[in-house]
């Protein structure tokens, strides 16, 4: 009897035209695309370009034993988004390249499709070509997103100065405890036949497999001029403050207590004998943003907050000493630390 079919089993025409029957049709900008060599676009009037480029590896990002195939290319395309949010930028088009091992599922290729056209549809951004190749190996994707921001209004990791806010969006820890209680479930179902004892939320579990980039949030903190300095948190929260300290020639102070840690996250970490500050300032894949806001421009950010979809909380500010420090308060007296590190691909 034969097995399902592969990817093997496909000419690369067959795995393109899958691709095409879930894109919408063509916006009248492209001019060229699917099916050549290469695309033509019609550039966007009076605005300039916000390119940025992201690859996700099998074994590295994503561990199919518990990540569906659909969150894989939702995954994929959700990292480009959260630069583009981070530089105040609005989607436009994407270009999709595929490693794909031979062994692949025909129907965990269109499920990475699927998903990956389902959130490019979200936000209105318009694959418009890539490739496809074989991989002896891991399933690799890679993905070229292209945004667009008037001249003036672009945000980057520099910018902010001494007596800046610091804020950050939505909730901090809960896909890095999510992580663990996917690696969790997948451990003790190896290691036993019967039911897993461990948590099972779905709230975790979907921050990790399905994040939501804050691409509204982003568009509408830099057409406000609301943030002096903007980074998103793919890499984590502790990640993010390094990274705009050093952009911007600051320190930082941020307050333990202040951080929005998911409940469930909390929980999570606690019920483990975890540090939740440590663990969600550590811990990757959030997608939220990190924000700098002039004190005197507050009323902007409340205009950006009310139409954005997406909380922001106040978690430091920014200093004149380069040092970068989190504060907590305990029960004899308030001590300073350094931030744990964040996620990094190479140590």
């Amino acid at each position: 009897m034969l097995g399902p079919a592969t990817v093997a089993d496909l000419s690369e025409r067959e795995l393109i035209a899958r691709i095409q029957q879930r894109l919408p049709p063509a916006p009248p900008w492209l001019l060229v695309g699917i099916g050549d060599d290469a695309a033509i676009v019609e550039p966007e009037r009076n605005r300039v370009e916000v390119l940025t480029v992201d690859a996700i590896v099998e074994g590295i990002h994503f561990d199919r034993a518990f990540v569906p195939a659909d969150a894989i290319g939702h995954r994929a395309l959700a990292v480009n988004l959260s630069d583009l949010a981070a530089m105040g930028a609005t989607p436009r088009l994407a270009l999709l390249s595929m490693a794909l091992p031979a062994t692949l599922a025909a129907a965990d290729f269109d499920a990475i499709v699927t998903g990956f056209t389902a959130l490019a549809a979200a936000h209105r951004l318009h694959v418009v070509g890539g490739n496809l190749t074989r991989s002896p190996g891991p399933l690799m994707i890679d993905v070229t997103v292209a945004g667009t921001v008037k001249r003036r209004q672009g945000l980057t990791r520099a910018g902010a100065k001494p007596g800046d806010d610091l804020y950050v969006s939505g909730t901090i820890g809960a896909a890095g405890a999510g992580l663990r209680l996917l690696r969790d479930r997948v451990s003790h179902q190896s290691q036993s036949s019967g039911p897993t004892t461990e948590t099972d939320d779905s709230r975790l579990t979907q921050a990790y497999l399905t994040p939501e980039p804050r691409v509204r949030l982003g568009i509408l903190l830099a057409r406000n001029r609301a943030a002096s300095a903007c980074v998103d948190l793919s890499d984590g929260l502790a990640d993010g403050v390094q990274r705009l300290a050093e952009a911007s020639g600051v320190g930082v102070m941020l307050d333990a207590s202040a951080l929005p840690i998911e409940p469930a996250a909390r929980a999570f970490f606690e019920a483990h004998g975890l540090d939740p500050v440590e663990e969600s300032l550590s811990a990757g894949d959030d997608y939220e943003l990190l924000v700098a806001v002039r004190p005197r421009t507050r009323g902007r950010l409340s205009a950006a907050i009310r139409h954005g979809g997406t909380p922001l909380t106040r978690i430091g500010r920014c200093t004149e000493d380069r040092a970068v420090t989190l504060q907590r308060t305990g029960a004899a007296a308030a001590t300073e630390a350094a931030l744990p590190a964040g996620y990094t691909h190479f140590r």
